[in-house]
């Protein structure tokens, strides 16, 4: 059943305008409010809409497959349960995200009512890359299954890695080599022109660092996709299910961004839940042909291990602060 495709055009059409609707509203609210900074209550309601747009989306996709004799009520539960175990899993990594966001906006010095733009556009651009990547990841899982294994291989490597300990977690971006080699080759004003990308200087058109903000945070979510992506893949070799848990959970990324910025610090022990996460992903998908792991159990494990990270984070975090009083 994991390898029944549902991915038909009414399904991917429905999937598409909704998205489209709910970018469109997005911008037209931005427009309207225009740069300011988004507020602890904002982020909270927006984050809540999200989740409610990817709840209804899985509402939706129930009762049409489940409603349909070709499918019936197990297929549709089935995928529901791997769109939902997908959407948490690309959910709970791009908090990766957010700690690399942060670290971009301080080097480049980015008000905070000027991110959320950035964010907007980086998201965008996020959609198109991670459609490209997971439509290729499906053509090469479809054509050469034994894919999967290097996708396992790799996750269980990447999750042992992030489970060492860092000399120092504080890149220092002005080492970067990508950011040295995009400003040798784009002309950057050292000013800032509101929430201009681009600006004139000496009658000559530069680009502002708020581009070059944009670059990195679109770079940088590649980066992650490399993880996340193959991660689903171990949920569902559905293009249909990867694709769309995939893109609500990114659709949703910026306002969770805005919700955590000022508390990310306080989770010091999330990255452990993640590799750990990364690691049984990994373990199952090289274990898949003797060993079944249910969606259920899975989905659990996720859950169980992000929550027991970031209470533990909370509770080291609030020992420290009464200690420091």
């Amino acid at each position: 059943m994991e390898h029944l495709s549902i991915g038909t055009p009414l399904f991917y059409g429905v999937f598409f305008v909704a998205v489209l609707l709910m970018i469109a509203v997005d911008m037209l609210l931005l427009k309207k409010n225009g740069a300011h900074k988004v507020s602890v209550k904002e982020a909270l309601a927006w984050t809540l809409v999200w989740i409610a747009a990817a709840c209804g989306f899985a509402g939706w996709l129930y009762f049409e497959l489940a409603g349909n004799p070709a499918y019936g009520a197990a297929v549709a539960q089935q995928k529901v349960l791997e769109f939902f175990t997908g959407y948490v899993l690309e959910k709970s990594l791009a908090v990766d995200n957010i700690f690399v966001f942060l670290m971009i906006f301080s080097y480049f010095k980015i008000p905070d009512q000027y991110q959320h733009r950035v964010l907007l556009y980086g998201v965008l651009g996020a959609l198109i890359l991670r459609a490209v990547m997971i439509f290729a990841g499906a053509v090469l899982v479809r054509e050469f299954e034994w894919i999967l294994y290097l996708f396992g291989a790799f996750l269980l490597y990447t999750g042992v890695k992030m489970m060492a300990p860092d000399g120092d977690d504080e890149e220092d971006l002005s080492q970067n080599r990508m950011v040295g080699w995009l400003q040798k080759r784009i002309a950057v004003s050292k000013n800032l022109d509101g929430e201009k990308f681009f600006t004139l200087e000496n009658g000559k058109r530069m680009a502002t660092p708020l581009l070059l903000v944009l670059v990195m945070v679109e770079l940088s979510d590649v980066v992650f996709a490399v993880d996340s992506i193959p991660a689903v893949f171990a949920v569902t070799t559905d293009p249909f299910i990867v694709l769309t848990s995939n893109i609500f959970a990114i659709l949703g990324l910026r306002a969770m961004y805005f919700l955590l910025a000022d508390i990310a610090d306080r989770f010091v022990f999330l990255k452990y839940g993640l590799a750990f996460v990364l690691s049984f992903i990994g373990i199952k998908m090289l274990m898949m042909h003797w060993v079944h792991i249910p969606i259920a159990v899975s989905l659990s494990v996720v859950f169980g291990a992000l929550g027991a990270s970031v209470l533990i984070s909370m509770i080291y975090s609030r020992r420290l602060q009464k200690a420091g009083e």
